[in-house]
């Protein structure tokens, strides 16, 4: 685990921080620790790649109020993943929750103590998507492997913040639930889509209409999680969780970013039909087939020999 210092927005609760992932180190090894001043979002940490890849740790800081979601928070999620999307040095993203929960969703209390700023919310930016469907959506738009760490309650808006990351892991005492049904709602922060990607309809139906709670072993198993860390429960599963996630993201790290920020936007747009993706297939791997990145893996695929990649490039979001 890095032992840099956190940052932490005391508003809204969000946790920013960078890592080096070690080269070719066990993949139960830690993270290299970062150095230097951490000056939010845009801090990086000294040293260049061969300390590893860079990651970024995201964290939702209110374990107090576990970990329930305001409206600034929801502000500073959309924020933290587009500002990262500008940093194409970076290689992936664990996003997650401290204390014993990930998330219980919306803190309604908070959020509905200035009901303007509800409705405020429900407008959409150019890109068709309103404040509460950004602070999950966006990390689809990101550009790099986002992978969610899930332990304890992973309830309403935490899930669908959850099914914003390309996967997660959880413990197998998670407990997961579609709860906006207890309220008489649907899903509405891009989870009516997201739900859709990871789990068969009847199922994603069943779940939306009933607001079953399962367990992270039982989401696993649907589809819902991708994979279970630990066996114990408690602190000593979510350890070994986080450890999957910097294990899967180096792995990653291996293949070339320009190949993984294409694989993201073509499956982000899988929905279309299927003469707009075979379009955007085509397009996709004739840029990839210019850049640097493919040029170096294939060489080194050619060689043997391990790729030393350049810079990510440019992406349309």
């Amino acid at each position: 685990m890095s032992t840099r210092p956190r940052t932490t927005d005391v508003a809204t609760h969000i946790t920013v921080r960078f890592e080096h992932l070690l080269a070719d180190a066990h993949p139960n090894a830690p993270a290299s620790p970062a150095t230097g001043k951490a000056r939010g979002v845009g801090a990086s940490a000294s040293g260049g790649e061969s300390e590893g890849a860079k990651i970024a740790i995201v964290s939702l800081d209110r374990a107090d109020k576990i970990n329930g979601l305001t409206l600034p928070m929801l502000q500073e999620l959309s924020r933290v993943a587009r500002e990262l999307a500008r940093d194409r040095d970076l290689r992936g993203v664990i996003l997650r929750g401290e204390g014993p929960s990930f998330c219980t969703g919306l803190d309604f209390a908070s959020a509905f103590a200035k009901p303007s700023r509800i409705v405020t919310g429900f407008i959409p930016d150019i890109h068709g998507t309103n404040l509460f469907q950004r602070a999950c959506w966006d990390w689809r738009r990101l550009p790099v492997p986002v992978i969610a760490v899930v332990q304890g309650h992973c309830y309403g808006g935490g899930l669908q913040l959850a099914l914003g990351a390309d996967f997660r892991i959880t413990t197998p005492d998670a407990k997961w639930s579609i709860l906006e049904t207890k309220w008489g709602l649907i899903p509405d922060m891009s989870g009516m889509r997201t739900i859709c990607d990871e789990v068969a309809p009847d199922a994603a139906k069943w779940l939306t209409m009933s607001g079953e709670e399962l367990s992270g072993a039982e989401a696993e198993k649907i589809g819902l999680a991708t994979w279970v860390a630990g066996a114990e429960g408690g602190t000593n599963s979510v350890d070994a969780a986080l450890s999957e996630a910097r294990r899967r993201l180096a792995e990653l790290a291996t293949r070339s970013p320009d190949q993984l920020a294409a694989t993201k936007l073509l499956f982000r747009d899988v929905h279309a039909s299927p003469r707009t993706t075979f379009r955007r297939e085509r397009a996709r791997q004739l840029v990839l087939l210019a850049k640097k990145n493919t040029a170096i893996i294939r060489k080194a695929a050619m060689k043997k020999t391990k790729a030393d990649f350049a810079r990510r490039g440019t992406w349309l979001r």
